[in-house]
């Protein structure tokens, strides 16, 4: 049996978050809908990018990707924040068409930001990365947790 590379694991996690997101959407209606698979993407887009900044980012800006990975760094605290918002408006009596359209930002803000990532980042981490950076990114898409607290260097 073939490994997943580690470009196809990282693209698997965006779909499985996408995911999460649309499901809520389509939940929502006029008494709201079931938070949990929002805040299962959102936990899950959180440690996604944890592991793109602490993991994946710094040997490739060591190879001369410094600035696809500002762009990148960037948008993820532009998604962070939006992720904030949409927190916020989860703790509130927000009415559903302001959460739907806060989760539909957040929906095409990934879309933009996938839309880069994949083809010219994600590549490289099966090209590029040496064989201990491959085996940490690998082992902690596996099982890896974000630490407690951990914001992305871009969060406002």
């Amino acid at each position: 049996m073939v490994a997943e590379t580690l470009a196809a694991a990282l693209e698997r996690e965006h779909r499985e978050i996408d995911g999460g997101i649309e499901e809520y959407v389509s939940t929502l209606g006029a008494g709201g809908g079931d938070p949990e698979p929002l805040k299962r993407a959102m936990k899950g887009l959180r440690r996604h990018i944890y592991l793109e900044e602490e993991i994946l980012f710094p040997p490739l800006k060591k190879g001369g990707g410094v600035m696809a990975i500002f762009v990148m760094l960037k948008e993820h605290g532009e998604l962070w924040d939006a992720m904030d918002g949409l927190d916020d408006l989860l703790g509130s009596s927000t009415d559903a068409g302001e959460l739907k359209n806060a989760c539909q930002e957040l929906l095409s803000k990934l879309d933009n930001h996938n839309s880069k990532e994949e083809p010219i980042i994600y590549p490289q981490a099966d090209s590029a990365l040496d064989e201990e950076s491959s085996a940490k990114l690998r082992a902690f898409l596996e099982s890896g947790e974000m630490p407690e607290g951990w914001r992305c260097e871009k969060a406002s």
